[in-house]
């Protein structure tokens, strides 16, 4: 399940994180990640699912 959660992060980072955390603060952040920089956003989705 892991490997699905990390290429959702991938297309849509705040998805994969949803999936892993569901609606908090690591959401929110991950939100403002992505609008700032796509790249962020991934690093910060993948780096949450292998963590937990």
């Amino acid at each position: 399940m892991d490997i699905l959660r990390i290429i959702l992060s991938i297309l849509l980072p705040p998805l994969g994180v949803f999936l892993q955390v569901g609606i908090g603060v690591q959401f929110w952040i991950n939100i403002v990640l992505t609008l700032l920089g796509y790249i962020p956003g991934i690093i910060h989705a993948v780096y949450i699912i292998a963590t937990r």
